[in-house]
């Protein structure tokens, strides 16, 4: 299948109009640069987006997109590569010494990174006593149970980093961040051992496609302040 002759290719539009010219099909198929037998780069592009747009293609698995007529490892590697370098730009991240202030600069550091993520990933922020960044670490992937993030495995890197206090965070692979009851319980949990080990949990930040929520603004944890002064970057 050849284009018309009326029409330009992505390639050429690009250099005429700029990148914002051209929809996500022909980006794609930019980048995957050349199609199958019989079908060019941007009818396999749109055939990779389907009816799920980039959001489904950036839940792809490596071997998924293998699998695809006219895809191949390199091609896949290219793409999931390309598609990484997007998250990343994206996102506003907080680095070590970084004071937080409120959930929402929690979401603005993982939403780009977890929106897309298939599965419930629990992540932990460790903390100084101003409330600054010390170490992130993702303490489990999976449904998200009581069993699953047990306080042990949540404070024993705590502990092990001299952190004052932490923040927990997990996503909601649906796209809705209304907590269920079992994140609540969770958080219940996390609160009880964090008093007693006098390393206390600042909040549970539930976050998804569709924006966060904050257990501790739901009334679900003690109102501690937060740390002073805005966040590097």
């Amino acid at each position: 299948m050849r284009k018309s002759p009326g029409r330009r290719g992505p390639r050429e539009r690009l250099k005429e109009r700029g990148t914002e010219s051209l929809d996500d099909a022909e980006l794609l198929a930019l980048l995957l640069r050349t199609g199958a037998r019989g079908r060019p780069a941007e009818a396999l592009a749109r055939e990779l987006l389907g009816g799920a747009g980039l959001h489904g293609l950036a839940r792809a698995l490596p071997a998924e997109l293998e699998r695809q007529p006219g895809m191949g490892p390199a091609k896949a590697a290219s793409l999931l590569a390309a598609l990484e370098l997007g998250r990343r730009l994206a996102q506003r991240r907080l680095d070590t010494g970084d004071a937080i202030r409120g959930p929402e600069d929690v979401f603005r550091h993982f939403h780009a990174r977890l929106r897309d993520a298939p599965h419930e990933q629990f992540h932990l922020l460790l903390l100084d006593g101003r409330h600054r960044l010390l170490r992130e670490v993702m303490a489990s992937q999976g449904t998200l149970t009581a069993s699953l993030v047990h306080p042990r495995e949540v404070f024993r890197p705590a502990l092990r980093e001299g952190a004052a206090a932490l923040v927990v965070v997990h996503n909601h692979p649906s796209g809705d961040p209304a907590p269920s009851s079992e994140d609540r319980e969770v958080t219940r949990r996390l609160v009880q051992a964090g008093a007693l080990l006098g390393v206390p949990l600042l909040d549970h930040v539930v976050v998804a496609e569709r924006g966060w929520v904050s257990l501790r603004e739901q009334g679900e944890l003690e109102a501690l302040p937060w740390g002073q002064g805005p966040a590097r970057g």
